[in-house]
């Protein structure tokens, strides 16, 4: 089934984490699914994310020239950066064993398709017309290893997906508050509701 590239599957704000989120419930084995299990949705995530993410990526064009090729590689690449910046954000740190298979995975990217980066800011220089998705992505994982970004970093309390949090005093509690933030808002509406009509009941 073909994924609807809604502006929520960008709440990563920077495209390596919106990567990272095509996991949906990544710590439920249950219900775990991988948005990128088809070739063909890597293309499709290139296209959306050629909008929800072009002052990033400089304005350029962001393709997947070989989708079945291409799979395993964004996967491996999408993996490295969750292990990395999810474990980041709890530990506070950056740990050198989960850093070296992210470098070494941003290395093939850019080997294997070459891009420029911008001048003095993090992100992609404009003009390059096309770029290979996987490349990209590996620019935006490395931008996130600058410390004012690691910092930032959070993982959303109800879904679990990871966020660069842009706020103003970093205060951030989930990745869209219009979809994670008024479900759990309707849950504790619905748990004080419940105890509510519990404590009636016991008098």
């Amino acid at each position: 089934m073909e994924t609807i590239w809604t502006p929520h599957r960008f709440s990563g704000e920077v495209l390596a984490l919106d990567v990272a989120n095509t996991v949906v419930l990544r710590d439920d084995p249950d219900r775990r699914f991988d948005r990128f299990e088809q070739a063909d949705e890597i293309v499709r995530f290139a296209r959306a994310a050629t909008a929800f993410r072009a002052e990033e990526i400089g304005g350029n064009t962001l393709v997947v020239s070989d989708p079945s090729g291409a799979k395993p590689r964004m996967v491996a690449l999408r993996e490295t950066t969750d292990a990395l910046f999810r474990d980041a954000s709890v530990s506070g740190a950056i740990r050198s064993e989960r850093l070296a298979p992210l470098l070494d995975q941003c290395a093939r990217a850019l080997e294997a398709a070459p891009v420029m980066f911008a001048a003095g800011q993090a992100g992609l220089r404009a003009g390059q017309g096309t770029i290979e998705l996987e490349a990209a992505v590996a620019v935006s994982a490395l931008s996130l290893l600058a410390p004012e970004m690691q910092r930032r970093i959070r993982i959303c309390g109800n879904c679990g997906w990871l966020f660069l949090d842009r706020s103003r005093n970093g205060s951030r509690v989930w990745c869209d508050m219009t979809v994670c933030g008024n479900r759990q808002k309707a849950r504790r509406h619905y748990r004080r509701r419940r105890d509510d009509e519990g404590r009636t009941v016991d008098a």
